[in-house]
């Protein structure tokens, strides 16, 4: 039934959230002080409620629509859905904006156009657990940049992979670590 789907997260994964949101940060006068840490409030040195209220605002400002493309992002899964027949189910923990969500489907559109099946937008730093649940002993392919969410996949049945970035790339984990979309359309092909 999922043998031809493949679940993943959207910024860190598809979309090179980081760097828009560091442009749009340091734009507002905001500069990184340590870009290992997955934590905004650590990476900017902000509390954590201003850390919480810039994810927020910039997620639901017209910057989401035009996040670009995270590495190698756009050929791969364009080669995992045009000559394998994948589709991709987006789960992101964006915003619950209605206009929100329909910049981010139209940027997922662009960019990787009828690969994308469907786009679940939770709210901004939502837990997946539940968007996940239907998928639970499926053994569908799940990617996902953050290790916490990526062990919750690997718990309920998924078949997990980690797209590698500087806050995740010294977590001991089993789950398999990836560089690029060129490492999971190797692993998945088969």
């Amino acid at each position: 039934m999922f043998n031809k789907v493949i679940l993943t997260d959207c910024d860190g994964v598809l979309l090179n959230w980081e760097y828009a949101f560091e442009i749009w940060m340091n734009e507002k006068g905001y500069n990184q002080v340590d870009n290992d840490m997955y934590d905004i409030s650590q990476r900017y040195n902000i509390s954590k409620y201003k850390g919480k209220e810039l994810i927020k605002l910039f997620n639901e400002s017209a910057a989401i629509g035009f996040l670009p493309p995270l590495r190698d992002a756009m050929h791969y899964v364009e080669k995992l859905h045009k000559e394998h027949g994948y589709v991709l189910r987006v789960i992101t923990s964006l915003s619950t904006d209605p206009y929100a969500g329909e910049l981010r489907a139209r940027n997922l559109k662009k960019l990787f156009g009828t690969a994308i099946d469907s786009i679940v937008c939770l709210d901004t730093g939502a837990d997946k657990d539940e968007a996940l649940a239907k998928y639970a002993d499926s053994g569908a392919w799940w990617i996902e940049d953050k290790v916490e969410n990526a062990e919750l996949g690997e718990s309920i049945g998924l078949n997990s992979i980690i797209m590698e970035h500087s806050h995740n790339m010294n977590h001991k984990t089993n789950i398999a670590i990836v560089k690029g979309w060129k490492d999971i359309y190797e692993i998945v092909k088969d």
